[in-house]
């Protein structure tokens, strides 16, 4: 890990399909590389049965190699955005609530949990991230399969990584030190609302926006992203099969209104073995509590909270409810 005062940071970020990681937190794994964080991006699934929605790209070419089309644009979105590295979970992409693609055997949603955790198990072990970004379970939200599914199979990983008695075979062990939730804050919702309605332009914030339950609440960290505003916007427009350039939801706004107005990607630290922010303070940082780690320390702390149990019998956080 080099020099023990100054270890090699590595973020690790799950997400279900390819374009998933261009609109949750592009902009925080931006400026992560930026600062010399090693960055490494797990796709559960290929996103076989997605939608075209951009018109443009509703072609029968498209159509027929959309596997190999939204490979193309992943590879794109995360050279922009400044992964490290791609890893393909090897899964097939599930499709909407209670479409008939739910029922297919490969799909990512009928995995088997324990084969499914030794995959991503198996990828924690060897790149050794020291935070992991995952999704919250959402049933009560968007309630896509494949995003319920990356939340059931990241929290028990991030768990039994770090457990030598666990997931034999996949190399040596090793406990991520954070784990966090992305998330959509009621805060940003609300203020892009209000922008338009200000500058006169029609919101795509339609009332079932602001009838989901709030989880602001939860929030424990806001990453400032606004110099990285437009690797989120190009990240996005890189998967053009996916992301009409002309959507009012994702390019409403004029960029340089758009990056003002909730300047912040918003996490929740799900777990930690190194504290977390308290009496009501939020973190602006990932990596809050590691930093100032040397690799030493960094290493013993990973390698003794083992199966989730924090090490020394230090209360665990969580804050997944």
């Amino acid at each position: 890990m080099g020099n023990p005062a100054e270890p090699e940071l590595r973020l690790m970020t799950i997400h279900a399909h390819p374009d998933d990681e261009a609109s949750k937190g592009a902009a925080t794994v931006a400026s992560c590389h930026g600062e010399g964080v090693h960055c490494v991006l797990v796709c559960c699934t290929g996103g076989e049965v997605g939608d075209i929605l951009n018109p443009v790209m509703d072609t029968p070419e498209v159509r027929e190699d959309l596997v190999g089309v939204r490979a193309a644009e992943l590879e794109k979105s995360a050279e922009i955005i400044g992964y490290d590295e791609v890893v393909m979970l090897g899964y097939r992409d599930s499709g909407m609530p209670d479409s008939e693609e739910n029922n297919h055997p490969d799909a990512f949603a009928n995995a088997s949990p324990d084969e499914a955790i030794n995959r991503l198990v198996e990828v924690i072990r060897r790149v050794r991230p020291h935070v992991i970004v995952t999704y919250p379970d959402d049933r009560r939200g968007y309630n896509h399969p494949d995003h319920l599914q990356v939340h059931d199979i990241s929290v028990p990983a991030f768990e039994v990584a770090g457990d030598p008695e666990c997931c034999i075979g996949t190399g040596e062990p090793w406990h991520p030190l954070k784990l966090y939730f992305t998330t959509w804050s009621r805060a940003r919702i609300e203020g892009l609302h209000k922008k338009h309605l200000e500058l006169g332009i029609e919101s795509p914030y339609s009332e079932w926006w602001f009838k989901r339950p709030s989880q602001d609440h939860l929030i424990t960290t806001q990453v400032p992203v606004g110099d990285y505003w437009d690797v989120r916007r190009d990240a996005l427009l890189a998967h053009a099969t996916q992301v009409d350039p002309e959507s009012p939801f994702w390019f409403g706004l004029p960029d340089e209104v758009a990056r003002t107005v909730h300047p912040y990607d918003d996490y929740v630290l799900a777990q930690s073995l190194v504290g977390g922010p308290v009496d009501g303070k939020v973190e602006d940082d990932l990596f809050a509590g590691i930093r100032t780690m040397s690799a030493d320390e960094i290493n013993a702390v990973a390698h003794r909270g083992v199966g989730g149990r924090p090490p020394d019998g230090e209360a665990l956080m969580d804050k997944t409810r």
